[in-house]
């Protein structure tokens, strides 16, 4: 789910909600399975403006703190230093769809960057000739522009615009990880594990092959997902967390485990008041239930960790995560950071409003940078968070 406004110090602007393409569904806020209200909120945050870009969904840092980004709608991956502003093209890509919440969404770079130069990087389009597909890419770099580029996977596209995922990370293992949403039309593509990629977080080693040790023998790591576009390592264990977007009800944070069932299917419903269980109840059995779960939708985003974050007590040791819709900004903010248990397994209190200063909007993304800094994207532009 791609969302709707923002706000920027100094002016605010606000951009029709299917600016993007995309309708967001405002809804009445109710109880979660975890509590009975949001815990309080934490001290302000002020949000410094890095660029202002053309839609920037996907963005990554290299090691020396340069980001490198894509234009949602044409292709472009470019090359920005924050510190001078500069801004380079490293590459167009052709053929993209930016249709709905189609277009490039997501961008990683090779954990040995820059010695191994390869961006990968996760586009809806349809090469000349060809059929639409969202494809995973990598392009090899060298003196600042793309040499060479291959597919390394194709997804199908069906009549809906929506869905499509798109979030690329590499994990702590080396393996590259990409989550592709179901699709929008048939729930069922998200529990079947044979040659199809909706629905489910993938992993891959960086020349896209399978790693012997995926629990299916194939690309699969996880499935029995709806819609997500976030999720992020936990710096201190490994673990890997999502955001995923349910339909009326039951937006989700996860902790992924190997081969786990999240059970998102066929069976689907919101019930009156939701349950867990209603969005939750396909596939083998054992199914795995959210960390939590956000009983009214809040379209869950992007997710990072602050680790001395440079935020302040409150908040160092949390998991952040970003939303979008009219309920999301009545309740938890664009950004809420969320406690963890001793040991990070899962979380010790519900979600909180991280009290942005001067930003009321969307948010897409979240990285953290090298200085372990916490940055997130928006229609237009990416941001720092600072402690006010």
């Amino acid at each position: 789910m791609l969302p709707e406004a923002h706000t920027r110090e100094g002016s605010v602007t606000r951009r029709h909600r299917k600016t993007l393409g995309i309708a967001a569904t405002a809804v009445v806020l109710a109880t979660t399975p975890m509590a009975s209200a949001f815990a309080g909120s934490g001290p302000s945050v002020r949000v410094v403006t890095v660029a202002e870009l053309e839609q920037p969904v996907g963005f990554t840092f290299a090691p020396n703190g340069r980001i490198v980004y894509l234009e949602r709608a044409t292709g472009a991956v470019r090359s920005l230093d924050p510190r001078t502003g500069r801004d380079r093209l490293l590459h167009r890509i052709t053929g993209v769809n930016s249709d709905g919440e189609r277009g490039a969404l997501g961008v990683a770079l090779h954990p040995r960057w820059p010695r191994q130069p390869w961006v990968y990087v996760y586009v809806s389009r349809a090469p000349a000739g060809g059929e639409l597909r969202n494809q995973l890419m990598r392009l090899r770099i060298r003196d600042g522009r793309a040499v060479s580029r291959e597919v390394l996977l194709n997804s199908p596209i069906g009549d809906r615009a929506n869905h499509n995922g798109g979030r690329l990370a590499f994990g702590p293992d080396g393996k590259l990880y990409v989550v592709i949403g179901d699709g929008g039309e048939d729930p069922g593509t998200a529990q079947t594990i044979a040659d199809e990629p909706r629905g489910k977080i993938l992993r891959l080693n960086p020349d896209g092959s399978v790693p012997a040790s995926n629990p299916f023998a194939s690309p699969v790591w996880s499935f029995g997902h709806r819609n997500s576009i976030g999720f992020a390592f936990d710096p201190l264990t490994g673990r890997l967390w999502e955001s995923e977007n349910g339909p009326e009800c039951n937006d989700e944070l996860n902790r992924i485990v190997a081969g786990g069932n999240f059970a998102w299917g066929p069976s689907q419903a919101c019930g009156t008041p939701a349950a867990v269980e209603d969005t939750n109840r396909d596939g083998p059995e054992p199914r795995r239930m959210p960390e939590f779960t956000f009983a009214a939708t809040v379209a869950a985003t992007g997710v990072a960790f602050c680790d001395r974050c440079g935020l302040g007590a409150r908040y160092d040791g949390t998991m952040l995560a970003g939303c979008s819709n009219g309920t999301c900004k009545a309740t938890v903010g664009p950004v809420m950071h969320v406690p963890l248990t001793p040991g990070r397994w899962s979380f010790a209190g519900p979600p909180a409003d991280v009290p942005l200063t001067n930003h009321d909007g969307a948010v897409y993304s979240m990285e953290v940078a090298p200085d372990g800094r916490i940055y997130f994207s928006d229609g237009q532009g990416i941001y720092r968070l600072k402690r006010a």
